[in-house]
C-alpha cells in the first residue's frame, strides 16, 4: 500500500502540472471477480472486495481515492470561488429558523445564524418574547463535532428532548434537557433514530433503539424496538412497546421500523411501522396499556388499505388514502370503532394531495400541480371545505405549530423566491406576519428566467421539465447545463430556492430540473410508471430531457452535466451506462450505484421501493437498473465524480465506490473517474463549512468538464 500511495502523489503532480488527462495518472483497482447466479442469469462482480470496510487494504484504497481527488480539486480554478459565493449568499440570510414547535405558550426553534455552520435550540414565551438559547451543540463536547437532528418539547413545555448526531451522521443520541434549571437530566439514551415521543403527564419518553452504533452494521436497523423510558432511571430498564419479536402476530418485518406516539386527547397509543412504502402500516392500543406487562396492539391500517398518511381530530381518524385514486383523497371514519373500507369520502379526489396536517379542529391539506399549489382546511365538526388563498406568492406547505390549537404557519417558496412564511389561524381564516420570518435579499434573481414546460418522453409520454436560466440566455448550444433528477419513493421535485443552484445560475450556467417517472408529479400512476418493473423510464425521462436540451439549443452534449443524489444514483448511474455519449460530465452524490447488493447494506428496507433478488421477477429488474452491471470496458465515459460518506448508513460507500471502480478500469475516453471520500459527512450533513466544501467540489469538477471558462485548469 506505500508503494501504491506514493505511486499515486507522484502520479498526481504529473496530472496537475498538465491539463491534459489520463486516466493512467490514476493507480487501476484491482479485479477479484465473483460470480452470482440470479434465476439462471449469471453477474460477475469484480469489485466485491470493496465492501468489506473493515479490511485494511479497503480503507486505504478509499483513502487514496479521496487523498486524489482533493488534491485534484484543489488546483482547479474556481473552485475556492464558488465556495466563498456560498459563504456570502450565506451570510445574506440575518437568520434562518427551521421548524418551530410550541407547547403550553412556549415556542422552541432551531436557528442558524450567517457565520454559524450548526444550528442552536431556542426558545422563547410567547411571540414576543425574548430568545432564550438552550443548546448549542457545537460547546457540547471537545472531541466530536454535534448537530441538532431533531427536538421535541414536552406538552408543559417544561422540558425538551434533544437528538443529536455526529459527523453528519443519523445514528443519534438522545438527551434531556429543563429549562428550569438549565441544564440536561441524567438521562442519556442512544443509540437511536429520530422517532421520539412524550407521554402525556411529562414523566417519560419513547424512541426507537437501534442495533448499533456502527452504520457499517448490515443489523443496524434490523429488528429495531420501540421503548418507553421513564426519567431518572437506567435505560436497561426500559420497557419494549413495539418490535417484531414481541408482537408476532402483528408479522411486523425485520425491516419495518416502529414509532409509537400518542394521539393528541392522549386516548391512544399509534404504533407506526416505517419502511420506504407509502403504503402505512399503522397499529392502535389505548394508552392506559402503556404500563400493562402486554400491549393489546392491533391492526389499525394495513399496506393492503393503501393509506399514505393519517391524523386523528375530536375522535376522527382522517385519512390519506391513494386507493383506486392517482391524486389521492381523504376519507373519514370513528378512531373509536374504525371501518377503512367503508371510511366515509369527505375530501373527493381533485388536485394531487402533497401532504396534510393536523391542528385542533382542521385538517390541513396541501395539494400541487408540480408548478403550483393549493390550501384547503376541513372541518372535522361541519365537514366544511375551506379554500385558502394566501397572500405570499410561491409553493406552499402548511404546518401546525401545536395540535391542540388552530394557530398555523404557512411557508412560501418557488424556485426563485427565498422561503416566506406567514401565520394563519384556521378558525378565524385570518393571516398574521410571523417572527419567524426574516426575509433575505440575494444577487442576480430579478434578472432569472424560469420555464415550465413538457418535452416527449422515449415513449411519446409528456415529462415535466423546468429550465432556468439568465436573462438575454442564447440558445446556441454553447451554455453549461447543470441538468438534475430523482426519480424515485414517489417523492416530487417541487420548486424550491436554493443558494448553491442560485451560484450556478449567476454564472450563467442553464439549471434543468427533471421531472421523471418515479416521483409523483403526476399523481399516484406517474410514481408506479418508475417503480420495479417500470424504473427504465425513470433514466429514460432524464435522457430524453437531456436530449431536448440540446435539440433545441439550451445546452450541447460537451457541455451538458448530469446529477443524482441518493436514489438518483440509479438516475445518473444508468444514463450515462445507457448514453455515455449525452453527458460531458456526471455527478453521482452518495449514489446507489449497485442496487442488486441494496437489500444487502444497513439500508435494507428498500426492497419495498427496488424489489429483491430472492424474487425471479425483482431480481431481473434490479440487474437491469444496475449501474455497476452495465459499465462495459472499452467505452467512451463522460468525466465522473462520485461521493460517498464514511458516516453514512442511508448509501453505505461502497456503493459509490464500487461504481468508481468499474468506471476507472473500463472508461476509454481519457476523461477523469473519480471519488470524493467524506470523513466528516454521512448521507448529508447540517454543517455549512462541510456542505459548501461538498458541494463546491462536485460543481468544480463537473464545470471543468463541462467547459466553463471560470474552471479551466491553465
Amino acid at each position: 500500500m506505500k508503494c501504491f500511495l506514493q505511486c499515486l502523489t507522484i502520479s498526481a503532480l504529473v496530472f496537475l502540472s498538465n491539463p491534459s488527462f489520463s486516466q493512467e495518472t490514476l493507480p487501476k483497482p484491482r479485479k477479484q471477480p465473483v460470480t452470482d447466479t440470479y434465476f439462471g442469469t449469471k453477474v460477475v462482480d469484480d469489485y466485491r472486495w470493496l465492501e468489506d470496510l473493515n479490511n485494511q487494504e479497503v480503507k486505504d484504497w478509499y483513502k487514496a481515492q479521496g487523498a486524489y481527488t482533493d488534491q485534484l480539486l484543489a488546483r482547479i480554478p474556481g473552485r475556492d470561488s464558488l465556495i466563498a459565493t456560498l459563504v456570502q449568499y450565506d451570510k445574506l440570510q440575518p437568520a434562518r429558523y427551521g421548524i418551530v414547535k410550541r407547547k403550553a405558550g412556549r415556542y422552541f426553534f432551531r436557528k442558524t445564524m450567517p457565520g454559524e455552520n450548526v444550528g442552536k435550540l431556542y426558545y422563547k414565551d410567547g411571540e414576543t418574547g425574548p430568545e432564550v438559547l438552550v443548546f448549542d451543540p457545537l460547546t457540547y463536547t471537545a472531541d466530536k463535532k454535534y448537530a441538532i437532528s431533531d427536538f421535541l418539547p414536552s406538552d408543559d413545555g417544561k422540558k425538551v428532548i434533544i437528538s443529536m448526531a455526529s459527523g453528519g451522521g443519523e445514528i443519534s443520541t438522545l438527551r434531556i434537557y429543563d429549562i428550569a434549571s438549565k441544564s440536561f437530566l441524567p438521562d442519556r439514551i442512544s443509540p437511536v433514530r429520530e422517532e421520539m415521543a412524550w407521554t402525556p403527564d411529562g414523566k417519560g419518553i419513547i424512541y426507537t433503539r437501534l442495533n448499533s452504533d456502527n452504520p457499517f452494521d448490515t443489523n443496524f436497523q434490523m429488528h429495531t424496538v420501540s421503548r418507553y423510558h421513564e426519567l431518572g432511571t437506567a435505560q436497561e430498564k426500559d420497557k419494549a412497546l413495539l418490535s417484531s419479536a414481541g408482537q408476532p402476530e402483528l408479522n411486523i418485518s425485520k425491516t419495518e421500523i416502529p414509532g409509537v406516539y400518542f394521539t393528541n386527547d392522549g386516548q391512544y397509543l399509534i404504533g407506526n411501522l416505517t419502511t420506504v412504502d407509502l403504503r402505512m402500516h399503522i397499529v392502535i392500543a389505548p394508552a392506559t396499556d402503556l404500563l400493562k406487562p402486554k400491549i393489546s396492539w392491533r391492526n389499525l391500517v394495513v399496506r393492503e388499505d393503501s393509506v399514505a398518511q393519517i391524523e386523528v381530530i375530536h375522535g376522527q381518524l382522517l385519512l390519506y388514502s391513494i386507493k383506486g385514486t392517482s391524486n389521492g383523497r381523504i376519507l373519514m371514519t370513528s378512531i373509536k370503532n374504525p371501518d377503512i373500507k367503508n371510511a366515509k369520502v369527505v375530501v373527493p379526489e381533485g388536485k394531487k394531495i402533497y401532504s396534510i396536517a393536523s391542528c385542533k379542529d382542521y385538517l390541513l391539506i396541501t395539494k400541487d400541480d408540480v408548478v403550483r399549489s393549493y390550501l384547503e382546511t376541513f372541518e372535522v365538526a361541519t365537514e366544511k371545505i375551506n379554500v385558502v388563498q394566501s397572500p405570499v406568492v410561491g409553493i406552499n406547505g402548511f404546518f401546525s405549530y401545536d395540535p391542540v390549537t388552530n394557530d398555523c404557519y404557512v411557508l412560501s417558496i418557488s424556485w426563485l423566491q427565498p422561503p416566506s412564511g406567514i401565520n394563519y389561524n384556521a378558525a378565524k381564516k385570518t393571516f398574521t406576519k410571523s417572527p419567524f420570518d426574516v426575509p433575505a435579499n440575494y444577487p442576480g434573481l430579478q434578472d432569472l428566467v424560469v420555464e415550465e414546460i413538457e418535452i416527449p418522453g422515449h415513449d411519446g409520454v409528456q415529462v415535466p421539465l423546468s429550465i432556468m436560466y439568465r436573462k438575454g440566455f442564447k440558445k446556441d448550444g454553447q451554455s453549461v447545463c447543470f441538468m438534475t433528477g430523482y426519480g424515485a419513493y414517489g417523492f416530487s421535485a417541487v420548486p424550491h430556492f436554493d443558494t448553491k443552484y442560485l451560484a450556478l445560475l449567476n454564472k450563467d450556467v442553464v439549471l434543468a430540473v427533471t421531472h421523471p417517472r418515479g416521483g409523483s408529479e403526476k399523481g399516484l400512476e406517474w410514481y408506479k410508471a418508475g417503480f420495479k418493473t417500470t424504473k427504465p423510464n425513470t433514466w429514460k425521462d432524464f435522457i430524453s430531457s437531456g436530449e431536448y436540451l440540446i435539440k433545441n439549443g439550451y445546452t450541447s452534449a460537451s457541455h451538458l452535466i448530469g446529477e443524482g443524489t441518493s436514489a438518483g444514483g440509479i438516475l445518473i448511474g444508468r444514463a450515462i451506462t445507457e448514453r455515455p455519449d449525452l453527458f460531458a460530465a456526471a455527478i453521482s452524490n452518495v449514489g446507489v450505484s449497485n442496487v442488486l447488493r441494496f437489500e444487502l447494506t444497513p439500508n435494507a428496507d428498500n426492497i419495498a421501493e427496488f424489489g429483491t433478488f430472492t424474487n425471479p421477477v425483482e431480481a431481473k429488474v434490479l440487474i437491469e437498473m444496475d449501474a455497476l452491471g452495465h459499465v462495459k470496458a472499452g467505452t467512451k465515459y463522460p468525466a465522473v465524480i462520485a461521493v460517498g460518506g464514511m458516516n453514512d448508513p442511508r448509501v453505505i460507500v461502497w456503493q459509490p465506490g464500487k461504481f468508481v471502480a468499474a468506471l476507472q478500469n473500463s472508461s476509454s475516453s481519457g476523461k477523469p473517474v473519480v471519488m470524493q471520500v467524506n470523513y466528516d459527512n454521512g448521507h448529508y450533513t447540517e454543517d455549512k463549512t462541510v456542505t459548501f466544501r461538498n458541494f463546491a467540489n462536485m460543481y468544480t469538477f463537473a464545470l471543468w468538464q463541462a467547459g466553463h471558462p471560470d474552471f479551466q485548469l491553465k
